[in-house]
């Protein structure tokens, strides 16, 4: 075991001295010139010669020959060239990776969201964001509040938006909006022709709720827990649509954001009393060196979120 070891020791310390020099077998593989390969490289051929020629010593064996008026490798310098344009090419795609990363014409953003902001306020928010900041990449992810802040929280993240924000020392944030939420009752139901309702009248209605880990179900526990009593869950659904659905069903009442435009065929929704609402807003990770293009992207939400939100 010790001789394992110690090989493999070996082997690193080689490969750090081989390291610099991996362009280089590269550029002598491609075009078995030593000529062409300075040129390539935009180095003295005469140094070329000398960094090849130390590469040998380092390795123990010659890694080029003679082949007419070029060079080829020997076996031994294929080996290693092989090598070095895998390393290479793993290494080139980091670069640009990196380079998108720091660069916020061109970075990349990966953005988490409620399902329910998906509707209008992300596409608002990417429509005006890359009309300035074309080469920006966004990839995004969709979930409850639970797994957005999760993933925020891993590292998985940059940015997050999410209602009610997170009461977190870990993550930083701010405000967008303050979002009403009202009961949505079936249009033939007794409630629907109330102009506002208290939440303990509802200790006895069905409730189509959404599933635990989403923010709304949170507010709708609180709320029942703070008038006295349970709700009574008859649906769990993921998306606030198909709750709405459920509701227009006739198969229960559901506490939900304000539907955009004319209320959905068969809802009909009424206003708490006290009004009930919850903050929209942006997290991440607290502490955080954001890149540039992350940077960018968060100041735009705060400073046109607002009239989107």
């Amino acid at each position: 075991m010790s001789y394992e070891i110690g090989g493999e020791a070996s082997d690193q310390r080689l490969a750090a001295q081989l390291a610099p020099s991996l362009a280089l077998l590269a550029a002598v593989r491609n075009t078995r010139n030593i000529t062409r390969a300075a040129e390539r490289l935009g180095i003295p051929q005469p140094t070329v010669s000398r960094r090849l020629a130390a590469l040998s010593e380092v390795v123990g064996a010659p890694l080029t020959q003679p082949d007419g008026r070029g060079v080829r490798l020997t076996r031994a310098g294929e080996i290693l060239a092989a090598s070095a344009a895998r390393a290479l090419t793993v290494v080139e795609t980091g670069v640009r990776q990196t380079r998108e990363e720091i660069a916020p014409d061109s970075g990349h953003v990966v953005l988490g969201f409620l399902h329910l902001l998906g509707r209008w306020l992300v596409p608002s928010l990417l429509h005006g964001f890359r009309a300035g900041h074309p080469g920006v990449r966004f990839s995004l992810v969709q979930g409850s509040r639970q797994h957005v802040l999760d993933r925020l929280a891993g590292g998985e993240l940059d940015l997050a938006l999410v209602a009610p924000l997170p009461d977190d020392p870990a993550l930083d944030g701010f405000a967008l909006s303050e979002q009403e939420l009202l009961l949505s009752v079936p249009e033939a139901h007794p409630l629907a022709r109330r102009r506002r309702i208290r939440v303990a009248e509802l200790a006895d209605e069905p409730f189509v709720t959404l599933e635990h880990g989403y923010g709304l179900r949170q507010i709708v526990d609180d709320l029942c827990a703070a008038a006295g009593f349970e709700p009574k869950i008859a649906f769990e659904s993921q998306e606030s649509d198909t709750a709405r659905g459920l509701v227009a069903a006739g198969l229960g009442v559901a506490l939900l954001p304000h539907f955009a435009g004319a209320s959905p065929a068969g809802v009909v929704e009424v206003p708490l009393s006290p009004r009930v609402s919850r903050t929209i807003g942006a997290a991440w990770r607290a502490g955080e060196q954001l890149t540039p293009a992350v940077r960018t992207f968060r100041d735009y939400v705060r400073a046109n979120g607002t009239r989107y939100a």
